[in-house]
């Protein structure tokens, strides 16, 4: 049988995560655009990877059930990245829990009930998530645990108390991680591991994006006053990810890794402080 890795989001890190975890494995690249998993897939076909593709949009219930069942179809599933998502420059508060939390809810969900014994999933969430104000432990409860089709209507989503993008992302990110742990007990019972990555400033062109648009003088400051003094890259985040889904990270479910160089350590205790 043939052993499948679902990379869902053709972007700078899923396609660096595959290059990692991919070898030897069927890749089936999944992305909103056609045209960007097709580019992906040529990138790594070139490479000598077996790949297919698909186009899904995560926030449609009707797409990721597709995209699970042309999964299964090809085999098991070992393997699979959540790497979709959009930032809060691009989106709407609206899109951006739709995109970011909704989605990668569902897609949880679903894989969740076809994961083969041994596999492991990783959740690209973000350094943001770590910047929001402790929630309540109601408000994690809900998050982690809620039906994926009554996420968005928990009173404290209301799109008129979350009406800055950056707020809606913050959210959605520390719901991601929150999830991911909650998920994890559910897929260990079918043998399978999750957790989440949650980067910093990583360049891709999402993370150019930021910089050049009005978050640049604040995202360029994180990186100045961060320890490492840096943005990171693609081929870091895919060295945790490696780790996460592979035997050395057997031992490890239901985390999050923060790698951000130092950017959280300095927003809570160091220069980047709020004053």
């Amino acid at each position: 049988m043939t052993n499948v890795i679902v990379l869902v989001g053709a972007g700078s890190i899923g396609q660096a995560i595959a290059r990692r975890v991919g070898a030897g494995k069927h890749i089936l690249l999944a992305d909103l655009r056609k045209e960007n998993a097709d580019a992906a897939a040529k990138t790594l076909s070139e490479a000598g990877f077996d790949v297919s593709t698909a186009t899904a949009d995560v926030s449609s219930r009707a797409s990721v059930e597709a995209l699970v069942h042309k999964a299964t179809s090809i085999g098991d599933i070992l393997g699979f990245v959540q790497a979709a998502g959009v930032s809060p420059t691009q989106a709407s508060p609206e899109t951006i829990l739709k995109v970011d939390l909704y989605g990668t809810a569902l897609l949880l969900e679903q894989f969740g009930t076809v994961m083969a014994r041994g596999g492991a999933g990783v959740v690209i969430a973000s350094q943001s998530g770590h910047r929001l104000p402790p929630l309540s432990v109601e408000q994690n409860a809900a998050l982690a645990t809620t039906a994926v089709e009554e996420l968005l209507a928990l009173s404290f989503l209301d799109l008129d108390q979350v009406k800055d993008s950056l707020h809606a992302y913050q959210l959605a990110k520390r719901g991601n991680s929150l999830r991911v742990m909650a998920e994890a007990v559910r897929w260990g019972k079918r043998g399978a591991r999750v957790n989440t990555i949650s980067p910093g400033i990583i360049i891709t062109p999402l993370a150019k994006d930021e910089l050049t648009g009005p978050r640049g003088p604040g995202y360029r400051r994180m990186i100045e006053v961060s320890a490492a003094g840096r943005a990171g890259t693609p081929d870091e985040v895919a060295t945790v990810a490696a780790l996460l889904m592979g035997p050395d990270g057997a031992f490890i479910t239901g985390s999050d890794f923060v790698m951000d160089g130092g950017v959280t350590s300095a927003y809570w205790f160091g220069e980047l402080k709020p004053q």
